[in-house]
């Protein structure tokens, strides 16, 4: 099994050629009859209308590393795919359709609907997952599920009707948030606060019997045709004359009580406070204390009903705009502010909502909740990063019950029943034809259905095929690990751990990883009216999928918002490039190697061999111990330097003598060691970068025990030949190496002329180590004359540099011209010099910083500092070769 690698790296070829065989090889299949211990982890479903955004781009290659990982440490892996039926979203798309034939929904009627949206979820729906293939996603898409499949649409009754049968779900008159554009409810998680510029109207209202005014402040004039009462502090003395006396409502000239409570705050406006219990949701609570009436002044869309006078047909921000105007013509209005506060909006359209009193279901969640706090207490469930615990609590401590009914079509419809003979209702597992309490067939179904977050709390145990107890969840459940963002730790998080535990008995996964943000360059959340979004798709294209997932994962660090952008995407690119280009140098020097007949153990090994063979060993061990930590940015950083510094760099360079000698044992000691450093290297970035390591691995010489590199072994370290003291020799030789080439450097020494070297020594064991790599320092320092002791004759013109206990000195005669490179350096200082000038110039402008863009002045900050620190470094230069005069 020998090939040879082309010139260049071409991404998508590969990417295109190994997915297509590891998943029709069945490698992503997990085999529940399997003697291996379990890993599972079951994927955020995202919506049937989704597209792939750099946060499921995170999401996903953070999952597919840690299930690439335990695959080949020897774990059985389910990674469980699936998508969300988007109640709210998918029936947008569908409706929108509609209206672009000149129908809607009511035209075609409710099972026309359903199947148009079927429909359209076969042709269009789902994209997401082959967006997801293109991102290496590891998932068994053998078990793919969908939130409305048959399987976990029997779950999602099963659950209703339970929690029904215990009192746990209910019907009540509330007020809950409405979208008067999608015509639904919206859970508080749903509605996203935007603080937007408005107003804050003062009213006047008439005290009846007296020539006196309640001068009330209200964000929402409109809603005052629905107010049933005025609200002062019961020791605001300025109103306690006033308390049980009435009010007479402007505009629609009812009388309405004035009422003490303590939640009215005397300093805000004038102390007193409009109610409109059906309307808002403190006054809400108020109307209830206090047995108001609870007035509904709007219809399903916000245009006021019968219940707003003289106003009934407008829609509310023309109502708004009416009441204002009528108030004003009849002396009622003393003054408006400009006023700043948080607008709820749809998360789907962006309407503004509406605090509305309707019927709905509710779930009540505090006895679940109970459990679900006391799981993450006693440690069943480990939340990681652990800040994160404390707002878990806090959501949780609060908890309020969840309102589950919308009033949209796609969804899972309630398997409830309204009897017009009894007027009780029915709930049952299968649909019903007669009224389960009197028998009579004038039944009709809820015509509500779920909220989309009712399915996906039963995510991990209804895809393993819950309610029957399968051998999937009998080897997959609890899970091992959720994958999440903290945006969604409340919306579905904390909804799995209670329904998991309420009907599974256990936590429905050991540990919860929540991560971060990705944000642009500037640290700006990305969002298409800014223009920052970095399309995941068009990264892969231009610069691959190993390089994309690799600059996610060496920025995924535990806690920290990842800061992206396409310069650090092309800065992985190059280090896919020098893996590509270090492991075409071991291919063209195996040539006719075997692997199966050396073992490195038994080999004379060289210092560079121990040396490159114990960071190896290191490595493994760390990657091992970061991966299981969820320390994604320290296992990359660990094999970014091993790869580029320690093997390319470095060991290449230390071993090419060897390869290309005449010595035909040490070619193969020198070959056994490449190999061996190559091959494990590939599998510890498998995770991370999982097509070009498979290239290059199934490029390599020998026979592999198996037909990938994602189902072979992942390296710990073990077997590896670890010598700590060899390998600490050989840096001390390195560090040598390196001052020369410093040195060498900064006197603009060409490097290929040869050199000669002095080494004082400041021991004999230091002696001893250069001794022994003589020959590493004449070959890659290029010196030709060596000269090492303890206490040597040191020259008398030389450019010094120390490593270790180790003095480097090399003699400046015949390897400079001084004059000349006394030269070279001032006129190099003085070109430095504008730069640093122009640029603190430039900075000083207080106009110009005050107006220039963030992301210039970081720029021109940065370009500065290059500056000052080129010519610190120069004239350190400059000086040494003063001094040598």
């Amino acid at each position: 099994m020998e090939a040879k690698l082309p010139k260049g790296y071409e991404p998508q070829e590969v990417e295109k050629k190994w997915y297509g065989q590891w998943e029709g090889q069945g490698f992503f299949h997990a085999d529940e009859s399997s003697s291996k211990p379990h890993y599972s982890i079951v994927i955020p479903p995202p919506n049937v209308t989704g597209v792939l955004h750099m946060g499921h781009a995170l999401n996903n290659t953070l999952q597919d590393i840690l299930v690439r990982w335990k695959r080949m440490t020897g774990h059985e892996v389910l990674w469980m795919p699936g998508t969300d039926h988007a109640g709210i979203a998918t029936q947008n798309v569908v409706e929108k359709q509609l209206a672009a034939a000149g129908s809607d929904r009511h035209e075609i009627g409710r099972e026309q609907f359903i199947e148009r949206v079927w429909k359209w979820r076969e042709e269009s729906g789902g994209q997401i997952i082959n967006q997801l293939k293109r991102l290496g996603a590891s998932c068994d898409w053998q078990r793919e599920r969908f939130t409305m499949d048959e399987g976990l649409s029997k779950a999602v009754r099963e659950v209703f009707v339970r929690l029904y049968e215990e009192g746990l779900i209910y019907r009540d008159n509330r007020l809950i948030n409405w979208c008067p554009r999608c015509h639904t409810a919206l859970s508080d998680l749903e509605v996203e606060h935007e603080d937007k510029k408005g107003n804050l109207w003062h009213l006047r209202y008439p005290v009846v019997g007296s020539d006196r005014c309640l001068v009330v402040a209200t964000t929402r004039p409109e809603t005052m045709l629905g107010d049933t009462a005025v609200a002062v502090n019961p020791e605001d003395e300025r109103y306690a004359d006033l308390i049980g006396k009435k009010v007479r409502l402007p505009l629609v000239n009812r009388e309405i009580p004035i009422v003490a409570d303590e939640y009215v705050d005397k300093e805000f406006g004038s102390g007193a406070v409009k109610i409109t219990p059906a309307h808002d949701f403190n006054d809400f609570e108020i109307g209830k204390r206090h047995d108001l009436e609870f007035i509904n002044i709007f219809d399903p869309s916000g245009i006021v009903n019968e219940n707003g006078g003289p106003y009934n047909g407008l829609e509310r921000y023309a109502a708004r705009k009416q009441v204002v105007a009528d108030l004003e013509a009849q002396g009622l209005l003393e003054k408006i502010d400009d006023y700043a506060n948080a607008v709820g909006e749809c998360y789907r359209c962006k309407t503004i909502i509406e605090p509305y009193m309707s019927k709905q279901w509710y779930v009540a969640v505090k006895p679940l909740a109970e459990e679900a706090i006391k799981a993450v207490q006693d440690g069943r469930t480990r939340i990681v990063p652990a800040q994160w615990e404390k707002t878990y609590y806090e959501w949780m401590f609060n908890i309020q019950d969840w309102c589950i009914s919308r009033q949209i079509w796609w969804g899972h419809r309630i398997p409830a029943w309204f009897c017009d003979a009894c007027d009780q209702i029915s709930v049952s597992r299968e649909d019903l034809t007669v009224c389960a309490h009197c028998g009579s067939a004038e039944i009709r179904q809820e015509t509500d259905v779920l909220d989309t977050w009712f399915s996906s709390a039963l995510w991990p145990f209804s895809t393993m095929g819950w309610p029957e107890q399968t051998e999937t969840l009998g080897k997959f459940y609890p899970t091992s690990c959720l994958v999440t963002g903290f945006d969604i730790l409340f919306f579905w998080v904390a909804r799995m751990m209670m329904m998991g535990l309420k009907f599974m008995g256990e936590a429905p996964f050991k540990e919860v990883y929540i991560h971060a943000l990705v944000r642009d360059a500037q640290g700006q959340k990305m969002s298409k009216s800014k223009g920052n979004v970095i399309d995941p798709l068009t990264v892969i294209e231009e610069y691959g999928t190993d390089a994309f997932r690799y600059t996610l994962t060496a920025f995924a660090a535990m806690g920290r918002d990842i800061k992206l952008s396409t310069e650090r995407i092309a800065g992985y690119r190059n280090f896919t490039n020098k893996l590509w280009n270090a492991s075409r140098f071991a291919l063209m020097n195996l040539e006719g190697f075997d692997p199966a007949g050396v073992d490195p153990g038994k080999l004379d090994l060289s210092l560079a061999d121990q040396w490159i063979l114990t960071r190896l060993a290191e490595a493994a061990e760390k990657t091992n111990q970061a991966l299981a930590e969820y320390k994604f940015n320290d296992a990359a950083g660990i094999l970014y330097a091993f790869t580029w510094h320690e093997f390319c760099d470095w060991y290449i360079e230390l071993s090419k003598d060897d390869l290309y000698g005449d010595d035909p044992a040490v070619k193969v000691r020198a070959q056994a060691v490449v190999f061996t450093v190559l091959e494990q290297l590939l599998r510890l970035l498998h995770p991370i970068m999982p097509f070009i390591t498979e290239e290059i691995w199934q490029a390599l010489p020998g026979e592999r025990p198996v037909p990938s590199i994602m189902v072979a072994d992942y390296p710990t370290g073990a077997g590896l030949p670890v010598d700590t003291e060899g390998a600490a020799r050989m840096e001390l030789i390195m560090e040598v190496i390196k001052g020369i080439r410093n040195i060498r450097g900064e006197m603009d020494v060409p490097p290929s002329k040869q050199i000669a070297a002095v080494l004082d020594c400041r021991s004999e064991a230091s002696l001893a180590v250069l001794k022994q790599g003589e020959g590493y320092i004449r070959a890659l320092a290029r010196v030709a004359e060596l000269q090492a002791g303890v206490g040597i004759e040191r020259p008398g013109q030389a450019a010094t540099q120390v490593a270790g206990d180790v003095e480097i000195l090399l003699p400046l005669a015949g390897l400079i011209n001084v004059d000349e490179e006394e030269k070279r350096l001032q006129k190099e200082i003085a070109k430095v010099e504008k730069d640093v000038a122009m640029f603190t110039k430039k900075l000083s402008n207080e106009k110009f910083v005050a107006n220039a863009p963030p992301e210039v002045l970081e720029k021109d900050r940065g370009k500065l500092r290059d500056a000052e620190e080129k010519l610190g470094i120069l004239q350190q230069s400059l000086a040494k070769i003063q001094a040598l005069k």
